[in-house]
């Protein structure tokens, strides 16, 4: 027994040796995504995005005389897994995370890196992941209340649905949002006549659809994940349900059309600019190198902003010379139009970033999509 033990502890030591030699040799950057998987598509691209930024940073000699690598871990996108995520990275020297793309897997592992004070940062939109005080974390999308004003205003005051159902799971993202949504709706004057809510996964939604049917509705707002969207706009043609369907921003992936099939067509999406649509020289730089080395456009909007995340990051390392995380978050802390893939970057001191611009898109009958509201 005591051999064992001895075995074991020169096996524990050799590890913490090598993680400390690598962290040494290496500026480490975690990616935490869900890499496997229902969310798999976004986690991958995620993965694929900061490598192929890192690749392009190590070409021009690294940063402060090292290399960066990448230390990727599969969450699953889900709560437990994350958590595993997050003491991982934190024990393998990362100075900073890449994600999670789901809400609850990126609060679940938000108290870890804040308590070994590694930065992390997320697209994940719930207004509470910004709401616990920790300076580590940084948001690189926007809120879902910034989301909710805006889809208020199209479905009230664009669109002047007289029913609004509004659909949700019961994951914090997509709760949170559908409750902005529902509460925004009636301060602009518009009725929610069903509050909803649907198990992730279920597959069959037809009960739900049944009861919501018999409502009369005149639009769906489901503001959930594309997993669970695609099957719910598909039932709910064949109930024949002569309803508009409104996605949220985690609708809007290339899966909800091939879940959806015929039926998406005449669907509305609502989020940030797509990738095809965003204007700038270092948007169209980025995509085409992307598509070059992984032969695909990037899954969604979610890859690229958790691309300037990145960027962001490794921008503050050269900028002051360190890669002391208290420094690099008080220098992130006053960013200011960074120029960013998805547009300028700036974070407020709650790590909140502004600058927010919703679009509504319909979907067209060869898959494409078609701007038909935007922000102004």
């Amino acid at each position: 027994m005591k051999k064992l033990w001895g075995l074991f502890l020169v096996l524990a030591i050799t590890i913490s040796l090598s993680s400390e030699a690598m962290a040494s040799s290496y500026i480490l950057i975690g990616v935490q995504a869900p890499i496997t998987g229902k969310y798999a598509n976004e986690g991958q691209g995620i993965a694929q995005a900061v490598k192929l930024i890192v690749s392009q940073q190590n070409a021009e000699g690294g940063i402060l005389g090292k290399k960066i690598k990448v230390v990727v871990c599969d969450d699953e996108g889900t709560a437990v897994q994350a958590a595993i995520c997050a003491r991982d990275l934190v024990n393998k020297g990362v100075i900073a995370v890449i994600g999670s793309y789901t809400s609850t897997s990126t609060e679940a592992a938000e108290a870890t890196y804040y308590r070994a004070k590694v930065l992390q940062t997320s697209d994940g939109t719930s207004d509470r992941l910004t709401k616990h005080g920790y300076w580590t974390f940084f948001r690189n999308s926007f809120p879902n209340s910034a989301e909710a004003a805006f889809t208020a205003q199209y479905l009230v005051n664009k669109k002047h649905y007289k029913r609004i159902v509004v659909l949700s799971d019961h994951s914090s993202y997509s709760n949170g949002l559908s409750n902005a949504v529902a509460k925004a709706i009636k301060k602009a004057g518009g009725t929610v006549i069903y509050r909803g809510r649907i198990t992730s996964g279920a597959q069959n939604f037809t009960p739900v659809l049944t009861k919501i049917k018999s409502m009369n509705p005149d639009v769906i707002y489901f503001g959930g994940y594309y997993t669970d969207g695609g099957l719910i706009r598909a039932q709910q043609v064949e109930l024949r349900i002569k309803a508009d369907f409104v996605g949220g921003d985690s609708v809007d992936n290339p899966d909800f059309l091939k879940l959806a099939g015929s039926s998406a067509k005449g669907t509305y999406l609502i989020n940030v600019p797509t990738p095809s649509v965003l204007p700038y020289p270092l948007a169209k730089n980025f995509l085409k190198a992307y598509k070059a080395r992984y032969h695909m456009m990037p899954p969604s909007i979610w890859t690229l902003l958790n691309t300037d995340g990145l960027r962001a990051i490794l921008f503050a390392i050269k900028k002051t010379g360190t890669t002391n995380t208290v420094k690099l978050a008080k220098y992130l802390h006053n960013l200011k139009d960074f120029p960013g893939i998805t547009g300028p970057v700036t974070f407020l001191k709650s790590g909140e970033r502004t600058g927010s611009v919703y679009m509504t898109y319909e979907v067209q009958k060869d898959g494409s999509k078609k701007i038909v509201y935007k922000e102004k």
